[in-house]
């Protein structure tokens, strides 16, 4: 079978390629840096070092609590961190690239997977939530480099996926040391693919041992001032194409209702900053970009996110969430931030990403679903017009991270332990 994964591998690279060309046209930065997606690593690794891959901007978010535990606990050791997508390697050099050598993950290709173990040689090697690449677990086993799938979950329709080739599955997972689960259910889906049951532990979701810093919190007071305090802010983030335009239609009929109300759009990807942006200005509202750096927002109707690595500023600045990915089929994305900030949230119900935090949210009544635009204009409302309701809301969101945090203590106890038996 991994014969027949390496023959398809190598048919298919140069329609990989042809891909990197064509994702280019919207983001250049899939033009630049092909020899690291080859292996080739444009720093030498001089001490020894710890690997953790990110794949994008949501995994490198909820890495920056772990690279700083680690930094702290083994200070002699150099952390690389790898992804591969040119958002989340934008995340890391924003957030900790003074702290790490940062290289995009080599395709699963043997020879390139072999140069860059051979370059890196980690001591241990961190995979977030769920990126199984076979020859790359297989080369860490070869060079006895222990591998944690840190944070991991299993969607049902990649536990679905997986489960079709569950024999080729099982062997990948066998070169796998320890699997972080984030929940039961992640850990069930797990085992249900192939991997033993020793091998998995529920340590839950790190993501909620996220830190919001006073620098973040002082930056948001700013620009809070700037827009008016007086004001209802209702920020929209990580949203995908197909959701602007509802977003937009309800908050013209919320703005007939509360006409002091303002929009905080930010798109999940950078290559559609000026398309949303377009579309907003499109309503005959008045729009501003947060790329514009204006110091007078009071008369704006509409602000678009339009810059990497600010969206728990802009949260903070927010009095209610929505969090996109969650009107269309995508599976939602990251609740806990402005949870963390006690907001009020408002979603829409295509969460199958995040069920278990989504039904924590919802018991605790910190979270409300919607299917349409007429249900979030509903909820909208409803939160708008009652500001003891969104107090109640936020409050309740903030004590289920609260509640829930401790995943990265567990975490960096099985660190410890395979770092104790790598060296």
């Amino acid at each position: 079978m991994t014969i027949l994964y390496n023959i398809l591998l190598y048919l298919l690279a140069p329609f990989i390629f042809a891909k990197l060309i064509w994702r280019g046209f919207k983001a250049d930065a899939y033009w630049h840096r092909w020899p690291e997606r080859l292996g080739f690593l444009p720093f030498v690794v001089a001490k020894p070092s710890i690997w953790i891959h990110a794949v994008s901007v949501g995994e490198a978010q909820a890495a920056v609590p772990l690279i700083k535990a680690l930094r702290q606990k083994y200070p002699h050791y150099s952390i690389i961190v790898t992804c591969t997508t040119p958002t989340g390697s934008s995340r890391i050099r924003e957030s900790i690239g003074a702290q790490v050598q940062h290289v995009y993950l080599p395709y699963d290709f043997p020879g390139s997977v072999g140069r860059f173990l051979h370059a890196v040689q980690p001591h241990l090697a961190i995979i977030m939530e769920t990126e199984l690449w076979p020859n790359l677990f297989a080369g860490c086993a070869q060079r006895n480099i222990p591998v944690i799938v840190a944070n991991a979950r299993l969607s049902p329709r990649s536990a679905r996926r997986y489960a079709k080739w569950k024999k080729f599955t099982a062997r990948v997972l066998a070169n796998v040391k320890m699997i972080a689960a984030q929940s039961l259910l992640d850990e069930q889906r797990f085992i249900d693919i192939g991997a033993r049951h020793e091998q998995v532990q529920v340590t839950g979701s790190i993501k909620f041992d996220v830190q919001i810093s006073g620098s973040i919190v002082e930056k948001a007071q700013v620009l809070r001032r700037s827009i008016g305090n007086n004001r209802s802010v209702w920020i929209c983030a990580s949203t995908h194409a197909g959701e602007e335009e509802i977003i937009l239609q309800v908050f013209k009929r919320l703005r007939v209702m509360h006409s002091d109300l303002v929009l905080m759009v930010v798109p999940r990807h950078p290559e559609r900053f000026a398309q949303v942006a377009q579309l907003c200005r499109k309503t005959g509202f008045q729009v501003a970009l947060k790329s514009e750096g204006s110091s007078d927002l009071s008369q704006i109707d509409i602000f678009v996110g339009d810059t990497m690595g600010d969206l728990p500023m802009l949260y903070a600045a927010s009095d209610v969430a929505f969090v996109g990915g969650s009107l269309v089929p995508v599976g939602g994305h990251n609740l806990l931030e402005p949870a963390a900030l006690s907001l009020a949230i408002v979603s829409g119900s295509q969460l199958f990403n995040f069920q278990e935090i989504t039904q924590l949210l919802l018991e605790a009544g910190g979270l409300k679903l919607v299917q349409d635009q007429d249900e979030l204009v509903e909820a909208m409302q409803a939160v708008l017009a009652n500001p003891h309701l969104r107090q109640e809301m936020g409050e309740a969101a903030k004590k289920v991270v609260e509640d829930n945090r401790g995943a990265l203590d567990r975490l960096m106890a099985l660190v410890d332990k395979l770092m104790d038996h790598s060296k």
